[in-house]
């Protein structure tokens, strides 16, 4: 459970005895992460439980963010996910274990959860169906649900309490768990733990750190296939119930080819696609007990990141502009990254919500950096290491309340839930125009894409700053947001032609702007060569343009690339009021698109969201769509203006899964992309979009790396063409090079066979 508790030395200081589980062993990645090829097993047959789940209906947003919510119920966690993570843009929550675990006499420890006596999914947290309808909940705001899974051990041999939370049946003493079923020989003897009191006293023993005892607790004798059997049971338990991902406790104390033949036997997530593991592996220890050694099996909680942002943070922060794998940290690909754990804030190793400003800055440097996948950690306070969270007489966690001194909610702190929609836009881009004043105030950009000044000094700091990020006025996001109207609530910052901006930065705070957010959208970094004869329409929707049509009215017309059963406009006249969720119903416009025509009473535009009727929203990254009147337009996260369904019936645009049409062009071309990005075509007639990025056709991944499409067009046309990627923010990287050129034939399909051009 935690291994940061050790005496005999700083990197594995043993904790009290029979007190508390081990976690040193922690470690983890993000959502991002899959299990190692290999680990699947062909032909599973799913359990029933997945077939026809609420949750299979939503869909992830995309965001890697998690948010690790320690020890809150579920109907507290449920509840976060619909009214914060969800429309914040968090990718996924990291709940607390959900086994039912020892229940002490008197006081209720936090680390009682770490104790499982049964695989059954009743704990302190709450019971199975309260779990699965907040699994359901998270997965209709977007987000995915990793579980802290302990699988090392069960509870402390040296335990007297027979009870439980979920009323298993169990003797400590005995080693047997009737619930499991476990009985003595389920566990590690001597041997193989070749002490005779099965402690760990030398840990950097293989043997003794994955055989013997860490803090009394019964050691799971994981080379047994019927112990493997079980634990992948339990997993595979929380899999059906629409759990995406683990946390795996403690597994630097199991085996590495241990875990991969439990992981082998779990089942692919409802979602689609392995399981994202991440790892709880303490540093301190080489060979087979390094980091590096457990990375085989998944990701791992990156320790050493969390120590090192400590030390810039109470030193000199210009120092981390070279921070990253070059510092002993894992690489970015298999790290889990965090400010601080429920371990770490306990032992003072980190940041904590005690360090103030520095607390939160390391957490806006942490999104903004880009390094790992990055955890905001929300716990409750406490005065003893040992604390309960908040609980009834009978240990089981109250509802958290963020507007108490009792939780410590940093996924809704304003500037650091607003950087998780900057981290989301600035996905895929590099950092740039580094800035620092030789001692704690830095400043940087993420590409063109988003730009952020953090000043960890006591006083201010007012510098002219390039931001890399197109010319406009921006809001910025640690203070501010944009209203329906599209206002910022908060300061504003103006970048001028050159990108350059001159702001202040008060003392122990930040400054950080994105496109979406204000400003407008920069151009590609590579655009089609030539001159279109058609300039893009879209417009960012933080900064509408005026509109020229009557003010008393819009239809807005909705891009059904995301195949949902069903679209609603949910929306709200500047100055007025929102309609009812989930809004009013869109219905047909054309092949590609519904629409829906409402009255504004005289309103100069709307701010809108959209959703399927069933919990899955597009809420444009936590920002409410600024539209005009007139014929607005809304696809993959662009807004423009007109009619996409004027040119519908002269020269429809089929599906991606359509049968060739009599005359046209049939396109593939072969393109990797990353997580959350999908190809588009884009082109120089009305069929490809008139160079119109939000316009772009999608391609259909059915031949995954090989992207295809159809497109029905006029015999004898000749076209220029590109292939663009786009994230699931609307980021658009377009291909190098010149346009491609083609001629759709007398009659059939001209094929054109592509490979991405870096």
């Amino acid at each position: 459970m935690n291994e940061l508790i050790r005496k005999s030395r700083p990197e594995e200081r043993p904790g009290p005895s029979g007190r508390r589980p081990d976690r040193s062993a922690r470690t983890g990645r993000g959502p991002v992460g899959l299990l190692a090829a290999g680990a699947l097993v062909a032909g599973v047959v799913l359990p029933l439980a997945f077939q026809g789940d609420a949750q299979a209906a939503a869909t992830p947003n995309g965001g890697d963010v998690i948010a690790n919510l320690f020890e809150w119920n579920w109907k507290s966690v449920a509840s976060e996910c619909t009214d914060v993570l969800g429309p914040k843009g968090y990718g996924a929550v990291q709940v607390a274990p959900p086994a039912d675990s020892i229940k002490l006499n008197g006081a209720h420890p936090w680390w009682e959860v770490y104790q499982p006596v049964s695989y059954s999914l009743n704990s302190r947290m709450g019971t199975e169906a309260q779990f699965k309808a907040m699994v359901t909940a998270c997965h209709n705001a977007g987000v995915k649900v990793y579980a802290d899974a302990v699988l090392n051990h069960t509870v402390g041999v040296n335990q007297t309490s027979g009870s439980s939370y979920g009323g298993a049946a169990f003797n400590p003493a005995a080693y047997t768990y009737n619930d499991i079923p476990y009985g003595r020989a389920d566990f590690h003897g001597s041997p193989p733990c070749p002490n005779a009191d099965l402690g760990i006293n030398d840990w950097n023993s293989v043997a003794q750190v994955q055989e013997c005892q860490s803090l009394s607790l019964s050691d799971l004798n994981t080379e047994s296939d019927s112990v493997r059997g079980k634990i992948a049971g339990y997993l595979n338990s929380m899999v059906a119930a629409g759990v995406d991902g683990f946390r795996m406790d403690a597994a630097k104390h199991v085996a590495q080819a241990d875990m991969a033949a439990i992981l082998s036997r779990v089942h692919d997530t409802a979602w689609g696609g392995r399981p994202y593991i991440y790892q709880e592996i303490f540093p301190g220890s080489g060979g087979q007990l390094a980091p590096a050694a457990f990375e085989g099996n998944g990701s791992v909680l990156e320790f050493t990141y969390a120590f090192k942002l400590k030390d810039q943070f109470n030193g000199n922060i210009a120092n981390l502009k070279t921070f990253g794998q070059s510092w002993g940290l894992e690489p970015s690909d298999k790290s889990a990254v965090m400010v601080t754990n429920h371990d770490l804030e306990r032992d003072q190793t980190t940041l904590t919500y005690n360090s103030g400003a520095k607390y939160n800055l390391a957490h806006v440097f942490e999104l903004a950096w880009g390094y790992g996948t990055p955890q905001v950690y929300s716990g409750f306070r406490f005065g003893n290491r040992d604390d309960s969270p908040p609980a009834d007489a009978n240990g089981f966690v109250t509802d958290t309340n963020c507007s108490t001194n009792t939780w410590t909610c940093t996924d809704r702190n304003q500037g650091i839930a607003n950087m998780v929609g900057w981290h989301n836009a600035a996905q895929g881009q590099a950092v740039a125009n580094w800035w620092d004043n030789g001692n704690n105030a830095i400043a940087f950009s993420r590409g063109n894409k988003a730009w952020v000044a953090i000043n960890n000094s006591s006083t201010a700091v007012t510098q002219t700053f390039s931001t890399g990020l197109a010319a406009g006025t921006y809001c910025d996001v640690i203070h501010g947001d944009l209203t329906a109207t599209g206002a910022c609530t908060g300061t504003t910052v103006t970048v001028d032609a050159s990108g350059k901006a001159t702001t202040t930065v008060p003392p122990g705070d930040a400054v950080a702007l994105r496109t979406g957010v204000g400003g407008t959208t920069p151009s590609p970094s590579t655009s089609p060569s030539g001159s279109p004869s058609t300039s893009p329409s879209g417009t960012p929707s933080g900064s509408p343009s005026p509109s020229t049509t009557p003010a008393d009215g819009t239809t807005v017309f909705y891009s059904t690339d995301r195949n949902w059963p069903a679209y609603n406009l949910h929306y709200a006249p500047n100055g007025g009021s929102w309609t009812t969720a989930p809004g009013v119903a869109m219905t047909p416009a054309c092949t590609g698109w519904v629409k829906k025509s409402i009255d504004l009473g005289g309103a100069t535009g709307l701010a809108a969201t959209f959703n399927n009727g069933a919990g899955t929203w597009d809420n444009n990254n936590g920002n409410n769509y600024a539209l005009r009147t007139g014929a607005v337009t809304v696809k993959n996260g662009v807004v423009g203006s007109g009619d996409p369904c004027a040119t519908a019936t002269s020269s429809p645009t089929p599906s991606a899964t359509a049968a060739p049409s009599t005359a046209g062009a049939s396109f593939a071309v072969n393109a990797t992309t990353a997580t959350g990005q999908s190809v588009y075509l884009v082109g120089n007639t009305a069929a490809l979009g008139n160079w119109n990025t939000g316009a772009a056709l999608p391609l259909s991944p059915a031949s995954y790396p090989v992207w295809k499409l159809d497109v029905a067009m006029a015999a004898g046309t000749a076209f220029e063409y590109k292939y663009i990627r786009k994230d699931a923010s609307g980021n658009v990287t377009w291909e190098s090079g010149a346009n491609h050129t083609a001629t759709v034939p007398a009659s059939g399909n001209v094929t054109l066979n592509d490979t991405w051009r870096p």
